[in-house]
């Protein structure tokens, strides 16, 4: 469990989750009406897309869970390891990541499916970036493992055990940052349509340039457990 928290893993998973739920609102809000940052429900609609022999449904669900799982693929492949190091690895992950959703917000703006796919490699990539410390899972790109975790606590210190609450106080910070920024990806969308994504990528870029500068004077964070 997270008994001390580094201030840049947890600025930078409020950050990054802030900049998910955005990019999530503005996808389901637009013309394909599909969610980006978790495959879950679209897995459900895949199986409906079968069970009517709808074909056109099938191949763009398909697609979409393939590019999530591409994006993770991706993260894998530029950070190579499953838990949490300092290192310019995740900076260059980070630039992707915004180069990504820029090509999505362009071809979202050609009204072109791809900038779904885009869209959904991203998110894919960011919720692979950070996968566990000190035994936490952490997710930035969705909420519904969280939101179970956060009860098992809460269940857990209501019935008078010992609990983590810095880990609960970070999932919580999480939980928010996802929900404000889909508040704001709403909104974004309502008023200048795709032009909300621009908002994430912003988020993104920045935080590549904070982490890349910061990280050569960070000291070195490794799991203990790992």
């Amino acid at each position: 469990m997270i008994t001390k928290l580094p201030k840049w893993i947890l600025w930078g998973g409020a950050v990054l989750a802030f900049s998910a739920g955005c990019v999530n609102t503005a996808a389901l809000m637009g013309f394909a009406r599909l969610s980006v940052s978790h495959v879950t429900g679209n897995v459900s609609l895949f199986a409906a897309a079968i069970a009517y022999l709808d074909v056109r449904s099938i191949l763009y669900i398909g697609a979409l869970l393939l590019s999530f799982l591409a994006g993770a693929i991706m993260s894998g492949f530029v950070i190579g390891q499953t838990s949490l190091k300092l290192g310019r690895r995740y900076g260059r992950a980070l630039y992707i990541e915004a180069a990504l959703l820029l090509l999505s917000y362009w071809l979202y703006q050609q009204h072109d499916y791809l900038g779904q796919l885009t869209a959904a490699m991203a998110c894919g990539l960011q919720n692979a970036m950070v996968a566990t410390y000190s035994g936490a899972v952490i997710r930035t790109t969705h909420l519904t493992g969280l939101t179970s975790d956060m009860g098992a606590a809460i269940g857990n210190w209501l019935a008078g055990r010992p609990i983590s609450k810095p880990t609960l106080g970070f999932q919580a910070i999480i939980w928010y940052c996802f929900c404000g920024g889909s508040v704001a990806g709403a909104f974004l969308y309502a008023s200048v349509g795709y032009g909300a994504l621009l908002l994430p990528v912003s988020i993104v870029l920045i935080a590549a340039i904070v982490y890349n500068r910061a990280s050569d004077h960070l000291p070195e964070t490794r799991d203990p457990i790992r």
